[in-house]
C-alpha cells in the first residue's frame, strides 16, 4: 500500500540515482523525525536506515520509505498537483519560480514539490518521444532522455538551479581522501540521473523475458550488453553525444554550363554544448580557423558515427566516409531532386539539417481558398434520393442551402479549389504561367523573376494538376473549419470566400455581440439577431436554455442541422418546444415537427408540451390506428423509433417543417435499420437530442451528425481513416483538434458542472461501498473462474471469445447473488446473509427510509431486480419494479406513485430506466451493480440528480471486493473523465485479454487491495 496525498506532502523526498538508471529509488521520510511510514511497507517499497545532510550541515539518520522510481512517479506527480501556490501571497519581496514549478502550498515540503515538478517534466519529454537507448557505465542496457535541443536544455537547468537543498541531501564520496565528506551532490547531474531512469522504467514491460539473453531495452531485469558498445556509440553520435552535423548546399559554377550551376553539400559540425560553435568539416580536420578549435579531438570520429548514420539515408553521402577529409561531395540534379522531394525531412529526423543556399527561394507552399460558389452538379447524380455506395441509406431530400447562400450545400453541389502557390515564405502568388514554367523544367534549379529558384519538378507537376480539382460542398465546408485539407497525404491550409465565408462567419459569430446587434436589424446576420423567449411558452427559460434556443435557432435557419449534447437533466424538451413555437412565427420555417422517440418517452413528451406550450397540437402516430390524415400547420407529431421503421414510408410522404431524434444514441449504428429508416424522412431541419453523442466509438457521433448535417463529416470509410482511427489510437494529437474544430459549430454541449449553467443544483456525492463475498458466493467464484479459465485455454477464436463473456456474466451475477446465477431467480431464497450486497442494501435502506427518504435502485438485471423486489417485500419495505417490459401506462403510473411519495424505493433496470424519467424525489440513487460504461450509469443517476431536484443528491456503488468487480470499478473511475469521448468496448475488449490477462482480472483476492500498490 502506498501513502495518501495527506501523508507524502509532509514528507520530505531526495532521489537515490543508481546503475543502471532504472533501479534508482526515491526515499521519504518527515524532516523533523516524525513517523510516516507505520503502515506504509510493502512489496513495493522498504523501509530503511537513511543517513541525509541536514540544513546545519551534519548528518543524520532517518527511517524512510524507499520506492522504485515507477512506483514513487504517481505519488511524486499528486505530490506536486497539491503542491499550489498559497492564496494570500507571503510578505516580502517576490520571489520567482522556475518554469514549471511553482511555490509549495501550506504543508507541501520543497523537496516533494521539486522532485514532483521533475517527474512532470521527464514525462512531458517521454511523451514527445524524447528516448534514447543506450548503456549504463556497468553495460546494461538503458534509455535515458535524449536528444534535449537547446529549449529543453534551458528548461532542465533552469529547474536544476531550483533544487532545494532538502531535494539532494545524500552525500556524495569525497574527490580526494581529504575531502569534505558532507558535500553534496550537484543539482544538475543528480536531476538528469533522474530523468534517465524515469526514461528507462517506462518502455519496460512485464511482459519481456527477464532472463540473460531476454531482449535488450524491454525486460525490466537488469542485462549486460558490453558487445552493444559500438552500436551504442553511433546511436548517441550526432544526437545527445559528441557533436552534431548539418548540409549546407552551395550552389557552384560549371565551365560547360555557365548559365545552369551546379551543387555541392557542404559537412559542417556543431557542438552540442554551445550552439554557436559551427564549423566546416574540412576547418575541423584541418584544425585550423577559430570556430574548429571550439572542438575536442573526439569531435572527428563522433562526426564519422553520426555521417555513417546519415549515409544510410541519404546514399549521396556515403562518398564522404571513405575521404581523407569529408569536407563536400557533388550533386547530381536527381540527387538534389531527392533532397527536394523528402530526404531532407528524413535526415531532419535523424538529427542533420539541410540548410539551402541564401537568397534561393525552395520548395511550393500551396494553400487553397473555396466558397464562390456552386460549379455545376454531377449528371451521374439521379436526384435528391440518389444512393450513395458509401451511405447507409438514401440521401435526404431537398436541399440544405442555407438562408443567403441557396444551394451552396446541397447534396449535389461542387465547388472549386482555387490553389494558390507560392515560393518559400514568399507572399506572392506565382502565376499560372510561371507554375507551368516550374512543372516544364527538367531541373530542381530553375531562373525565376531574377533569382535561382531550387523545386522538384514533379511537385509542381502535381501542383499543375490539381487545378481543376472540384470537392463536394460538404468537403469545403470541413475544409474551411477546420482550416485545412488532406491533399496528396499533406495537410494543406484552406480560406474560405464568398457566401461559404459569408457560412462560417455566421458559424462563428457570436450572437450576443452588443455592437453586432447594433447594427440595423436588416444588416445583421442570422446570427446577430436577437432571439427571444416566444410568447406561446409557459414558462422562463433559463439563461442557458435561452442560448441554446438561440444556436438551435439559428442552424435550422441557416439550412443545417444540430445537435444538443446537454447533460441530462438540463432542459433539453424545454429548448425543442420552444424551438418549435419560435419557428411557428415565421411563415418561411414554420410548419409539423416530427419527434422521434424511445416508446416510454411519449407520454413525458406530450405532458411537457401540454404544460408549456398548451395551445400546440400534438398527437401520436403509435399503435393501432395511426394516421396522419388533417395534420394541422403547427402540429408536433410524436412517435417511436419502432413504430418509424414499420412506417417509415407515411412518416416520409409527410412535408415536416422540422424533425427531431431525442435519445439519438437509438441510431448511433448507422447501419442499423432505425437509422437507415431515419434518413428516409425529409426535412430542412434536423436535431439530435442526447447526453452521450459518443458511448464507445466515434462512429456514433458520425452517424448522429451525418443525420443532422448530411455530408459534414464525409462517408463513414474516410471519417474513420481521417480522423476516428488517429483520434482513439492517439497516433496523431491534432486529429482530435481537427475533428473538434469540425464538430464545434454544429454539436452544443454543456454540462452541469459549467460555471454558470445549474448554480442552484444541491451538491452531490458519491460513495462506493466495498463488501466481501458470502461464503456461499466465494466458493461458486472460485469455482467458476477455475473449471472456466481451463475451458478457455482449451479453445480459440469466437468460442473463446464466447467463453470470456460467459465468464464475465457468471462473476457478475455471482457477486450480486448466488441466487441470480443459479436461476433460483425470484423463487430462491434471498436472506439468510448469502449476498454480502443484499446485506449492505438492506442496511442502507434501513438508514434512508428511517429518515423518510426515497430511493432509486439500479440493476443492469431484471432476474436481480425481481429477487430484491420480492426480498424488500418480504421485509415489509414499499418498493415497485419497471424494466424493459412495462407498458408505457404502466411505466407513466410508477412514476407519478414514486413522486408523490407513495413507494419509497425504486428498483430500475439500468438501459430501459437509464433515460428520459424524472425523478427529482428520490435524494439517493444506489447502483447494485457496475455497468462497463460509466456514461450509462450517470444517465440513470440523473434521474435524480437534474433541474428541479431540491435535496443534496448520495450515490452509492456497491462493488464486491477482490472479484472482477472491483478491478472494473478501478477501470471505471479511471475513464468517467473520457465518458464524453472515446470509450472502450466493454465485454467486447475484454474477449481479446490473453489468457494470463484474464486470469488475473478476474482471480479471487482476499483482500479489496491484495495488490498491494495498486
Amino acid at each position: 500500500m502506498l501513502p495518501e496525498i495527506s501523508d507524502l506532502i509532509h514528507c520530505s523526498a531526495v532521489f537515490l540515482p543508481a546503475d543502471p538508471a532504472r533501479t534508482g529509488r526515491v526515499a521519504f521520510w518527515h524532516p523533523d523525525g516524525r513517523d510516516c511510514h507505520d503502515g506504509l511497507a510493502g512489496p513495493a517499497g522498504t523501509l530503511e536506515e537513511l543517513t541525509v545532510i541536514t540544513p546545519a550541515l551534519r548528518p543524520a539518520t532517518v527511517t524512510a520509505l524507499v520506492l522504485p522510481v515507477a512506483d514513487a512517479l504517481p505519488l511524486l506527480t499528486r505530490a506536486r498537483a497539491a503542491a499550489v501556490p498559497p492564496a494570500v501571497p507571503p510578505a516580502g519581496p517576490p520571489v520567482d519560480t522556475p518554469a514549471g514549478t511553482a511555490a509549495p502550498g501550506p504543508g507541501a515540503t520543497p523537496a516533494a514539490a521539486f522532485w514532483g515538478a521533475a517527474a512532470l517534466l521527464a514525462l512531458r519529454f517521454a511523451a514527445r518521444g524524447l528516448l534514447l537507448p543506450g548503456l549504463s557505465p556497468t553495460d546494461h542496457d538503458a534509455w535515458r532522455i535524449g536528444p534535449l535541443d537547446a529549449a529543453d536544455l534551458a528548461q532542465v537547468r533552469e529547474l536544476a538551479a531550483a533544487m532545494p537543498p532538502a531535494a539532494r541531501c545524500i552525500a556524495v564520496p569525497p574527490a580526494r581522501a581529504d575531502g569534505d565528506p558532507l558535500r553534496l551532490p550537484a543539482p544538475e547531474p543528480l536531476l538528469r540521473a533522474f530523468l534517465d531512469a524515469v526514461a528507462d522504467t517506462l518502455p519496460r514491460s512485464p511482459a519481456a523475458p527477464a532472463a540473460a539473453d531476454g531482449p535488450a531495452f524491454a525486460a525490466p531485469e537488469p542485462g549486460r550488453y558490453p558487445g552493444l558498445r559500438p552500436w551504442v556509440a553511433e546511436v548517441a553520435a550526432g544526437q545527445d553525444a559528441g557533436v552534431r552535423i548539418s548540409l549546407r548546399i552551395e550552389l557552384t559554377d560549371r565551365p560547360d554550363r555557365p548559365e545552369a550551376p551546379g551543387f555541392r553539400a557542404v559537412l559542417q559540425l556543431h557542438s552540442l554544448s554551445d550552439a554557436a560553435v559551427v564549423a566546416d568539416a574540412a576547418e575541423v580536420w584541418a584544425g585550423s580557423g577559430a570556430a574548429a578549435a571550439g572542438f575536442a579531438p573526439r569531435a572527428r570520429m563522433d562526426a564519422l558515427l553520426a555521417l555513417r548514420r546519415a549515409a544510410r539515408l541519404w546514399a549521396p553521402l556515403t562518398p564522404l566516409l571513405t575521404a581523407a577529409v569529408p569536407g563536400s561531395v557533388e550533386l547530381a540534379d536527381e540527387e538534389v531532386t531527392e533532397l527536394l522531394g523528402g530526404a531532407a525531412q528524413a535526415l531532419a529526423a535523424d538529427g542533420v539539417q539541410v540548410h539551402w543556399p541564401r537568397g534561393v527561394a525552395h520548395g511550393l507552399t500551396t494553400h487553397a481558398v473555396v466558397g464562390g460558389g456552386p460549379d455545376h452538379t454531377d449528371p451521374n447524380r439521379t436526384g435528391p434520393n440518389r444512393t450513395d455506395p458509401d451511405r447507409t441509406g438514401p440521401a435526404p431530400a431537398g436541399t440544405l442551402g442555407p438562408v443567403g447562400t441557396p444551394g451552396l450545400l446541397s447534396p449535389d453541389a461542387l465547388l472549386s479549389f482555387d490553389w494558390r502557390h507560392s515560393l518559400g515564405d514568399r507572399a506572392d502568388d506565382l502565376t499560372p504561367a510561371e507554375l507551368d514554367r516550374l512543372a516544364e523544367s527538367h531541373r530542381p534549379l530553375v531562373r525565376l523573376r531574377d533569382q535561382w529558384v531550387l523545386i522538384d519538378p514533379a511537385e509542381a507537376r502535381r501542383a499543375r494538376a490539381r487545378q481543376d480539382r472540384k470537392v463536394t460542398a460538404a468537403d469545403a465546408l470541413a475544409a474551411v473549419l477546420t482550416g485545412s485539407a488532406e491533399v496528396d497525404g499533406r495537410q494543406v491550409a484552406v480560406t474560405a470566400t464568398g457566401p461559404l465565408a459569408r457560412l462560417r462567419a455566421e458559424l462563428a459569430a457570436d450572437p450576443e455581440d452588443p455592437a453586432a446587434r447594433a447594427a440595423p436589424y436588416a444588416q445583421q446576420s442570422i446570427a446577430q439577431q436577437t432571439i427571444t423567449q416566444p410568447a406561446a411558452l409557459t414558462a422562463e427559460l433559463r439563461d442557458y436554455q435561452l442560448r441554446g434556443l438561440a444556436w438551435l435557432a439559428r442552424m435550422t435557419a441557416l439550412g443545417l442541422g444540430g445537435c444538443l449534447a446537454d447533460d441530462m437533466g438540463l432542459g433539453k424538451t424545454i429548448t425543442l418546444i420552444s424551438l418549435h413555437l419560435h419557428r411557428q412565427q415565421d411563415p418561411a420555417t414554420a410548419g409539423p415537427t416530427l419527434v422521434v422517440c424511445p416508446a416510454s418517452l411519449l407520454g413525458n413528451w406530450q405532458r411537457e408540451f401540454a404544460r408549456f406550450a398548451p395551445g400546440t397540437p400534438v398527437q401520436r402516430f403509435h399503435g393501432s390506428g395511426r394516421s396522419l390524415a388533417g395534420l394541422p400547420a403547427d402540429a408536433v407529431v410524436l412517435t417511436t423509433y419502432g413504430t418509424l421503421r414499420l412506417d417509415a414510408p407515411a412518416l416520409a410522404g409527410t412535408p415536416w417543417g422540422l424533425v427531431v431524434a431525442d435519445e439519438a444514441q437509438h441510431v448511433k449504428n448507422p447501419h442499423s435499420s432505425t437509422a437507415r429508416a431515419l434518413r428516409t424522412v425529409p426535412a430542412p431541419a434536423r436535431v439530435a437530442l442526447t447526453g452521450t453523442p459518443v458511448e464507445n466509438n466515434l462512429t456514433e457521433l458520425w452517424a448522429i451528425l451525418d443525420w443532422t448535417t448530411p455530408g459534414l463529416l464525409g462517408r463513414l470509410g474516410t471519417f474513420r481513416n481521417r480522423y476516428a482511427d488517429a483520434v482513439e489510437r492517439g497516433r496523431d494529437p491534432q486529429a482530435a483538434a481537427r475533428l473538434g474544430a469540425l464538430v464545434r459549430p454544429f454539436l452544443l454541449r454543456r454540462r452541469k458542472s459549467d460555471p454558470g449553467i445549474a448554480p442552484e443544483l444541491p451538491p452531490k456525492t458519491e460513495t462506493d461501498h466495498a463488501v466481501a463475498l458470502s461464503p456461499e458466493q466465494a466458493g461458486l467464484y472460485e469455482a467458476v473462474v477455475r473449471e472456466t479459465l481451463a475451458a478457455i485455454a482449451a479453445a480459440d477464436g469466437m468460442e473463446r471469445r464466447g467463453l470470456i463473456v460467459k465468464l464475465l456474466t457468471s462473476l457478475k451475477q455471482i457477486c450480486n447473488h448466488p441466487a441470480q446465477y443459479t436461476k433460483e431467480g425470484a423463487g430462491g431464497g434471498s436472506g439468510g446473509g448469502r449476498s454480502g450486497k443484499l446485506e449492505l442494501l438492506d442496511e442502507l435502506l434501513d438508514t434512508i427510509l428511517a429518515e423518510g427518504g426515497s430511493v432509486l435502485v439500479f440493476t443492469q438485471y431484471v432476474t436481480m431486480a425481481r429477487i430484491l423486489e420480492k426480498h424488500l417485500a418480504a421485509r415489509g419495505i414499499g418498493t415497485q419494479l419497471l424494466h424493459g417490459g412495462t407498458p408505457v401506462p404502466r411505466r407513466e403510473e410508477l412514476v407519478d406513485r414514486f413522486q408523490s411519495g407513495e413507494v419509497p424505493v425504486f428498483l430500475l433496470s439500468l438501459k430501459a430506466a437509464g433515460t428520459g424519467l424524472n425523478l427529482t424525489r428520490a435524494a439517493h440513487v444506489v447502483h447494485y451493480d457496475r455497468w462497463w460504461n460509466p456514461a450509462v450509469e450517470e444517465q440513470a443517476t440523473d434521474r435524480a440528480y437534474r433541474i428541479g431536484q431540491t435535496q443534496p443528491v448520495q450515490v452509492h456503488r456497491i462493488i464486491a471486493e477482490g472479484t472482477l468487480e472491483d478491478r472494473i470499478a478501478r477501470l471505471l473511475e479511471r475513464k468517467r473523465a473520457l465518458a464524453d469521448a472515446v470509450l472502450a468496448g466493454g465485454e467486447a475488449a475484454l474477449t481479446e485479454l490473453t489468457d494470463a490477462e484474464l486470469a488475473e482480472l478476474v482471480a479471487l483476492r482476499a483482500e479489496r487491495d491484495g495488490e498491494n500498490g495498486r
